[in-house]
């Protein structure tokens, strides 16, 4: 009966389901209080191998390391099915919501992270961070931590919270896939400015193509996007007319489509649920917020970005193109870097290793109140 379908994620407690709930943990097998594994520089560590068809329902994780900026050394990756190449592949903080390997305090309805002022000997402590996102599989579901610093992960405590169902997981149910990119820097397009103090829509230049967007997901098969992290340095605003990076549109082009793509939208802090900048600075809600945020004045530094596509996911058949601007009509060279979240039936296109760690590391870094240039 339609009218007890669940409509909302409280709609739905009432509904008494078949399937066993099971967890993957570190907790002290012997019984003592070590809940934690050691994972040495240089190796990898399955934090799950499940068999069985089922649907990872929550991830929380904490780790400790000594190595500066680990939280961009560390790459978690997701293996759905017996596949050979990861479904998921992101640095461990950019997939839990922030960028530049830093860790804040934020929440969302899918991901968020728990962080306060606590130091050690040696820097902060890492944040608590949790997936909420559905990821089902049908036969195998494997996550791995690999350690690409040159520390070892001191502590990695962790909890994967998943069922196991006796039913096959039904055709149209697609898989969980995420993906980091970067481009440092983009690449400026030069324009004309012949105007002394331009207003943002004065701007001059066109961009008549989408070809010089930064590009967030490039995706084959069918599926729907359900959203993205985007970070960016705007380090290059001193070099020019305009200085707030954020006038870049996004646009989104279905199946493969030429201009004009299906969704085009008016500016990257319109895309990410602003407007005239960022002015509040840091902020978080449910589908949209800004996680680390520079000056709202200036628009120097560092940002961090979110925006869930939760109640309005980007539906594609054959293929997706998900990208935006860097700044008006792609006038700015900044360091751009994302992950971006989507679910699709099938295999995806192969997913590239990520750029070596030297090259994914930020330009820039505010712990203890460094910049290293």
């Amino acid at each position: 009966m339609e009218f007890w379908q669940p409509n909302s994620p409280l709609g739905g407690l009432a509904h008494v389901k078949s399937g066993r709930s099971r967890r993957e943990s570190s907790w002290d097998r012997t019984g003592g209080n070590r809940d934690f594994a050691v994972v040495p520089a240089g190796e990898t560590f399955v934090i799950a191998d499940i068999s069985g068809s089922g649907r990872i329902e929550h991830i929380w994780l904490t780790t400790r390391c000594y190595s500066e900026k680990y939280l961009r050394k560390l790459v978690i990756e997701i293996f759905w099915d017996g596949e050979e190449n990861p479904s998921v592949r992101a640095p461990l903080g950019d997939f839990f919501g922030v960028g530049h390997a830093v860790a804040k305090h934020y929440i969302s309805l899918p991901l968020n992270a728990v962080f306060g002022p606590r130091r050690g000997p040696k820097g902060p402590f890492a944040a608590a961070m949790n997936s909420y996102f559905p990821m089902p599989f049908g036969s195998h579901a494997k996550i791995q931590i690999r350690n690409e610093s040159d520390q070892p992960i001191e502590n990695l405590f962790y909890y994967v919270d998943y069922e196991l169902s006796e039913e096959p997981i039904p055709d149209d149910v697609a898989r969980f896939h995420a993906y980091y990119r970067q481009e440092k820097p983009t690449s400026a397009v030069q324009h004309a400015t012949d105007l002394a103090n331009p207003a943002p829509w004065d701007l001059p230049g066109t961009n008549l193509t989408g070809d010089d967007n930064y590009v967030i997901l490039d995706a084959t098969g069918t599926g729907h996007y359900v959203g993205c992290v985007l970070s960016i340095d705007n380090f290059d605003a001193s070099n020019q007319v305009f200085t707030w990076p954020g006038e870049g549109d996004d646009m989104f082009f279905i199946d493969g489509e030429v201009w004009p793509p299906s969704l085009h939208g008016t500016g990257t802090e319109d895309y990410f649920g602003a407007a005239w900048g960022f002015p509040s600075g840091e902020y978080a809600g449910p589908y949209h917020g800004i996680t680390l945020g520079a000056s709202p004045q200036e628009h120097f530094g560092l940002w961090s970005m979110f925006r869930w596509h939760i109640e309005d996911p980007v539906r594609f058949q054959k293929s997706l193109r998900v990208s935006i601007e860097h700044g008006h009509a792609n006038d700015q060279g900044n360091d751009y870097s994302s992950v971006a979240y989507w679910y699709q039936l099938g295999e995806h296109a192969p997913h590239a290793e990520l750029p070596p760690v030297d090259e994914r590391l930020p330009r820039r870094w505010p712990e203890h109140g460094l910049w290293d240039e």
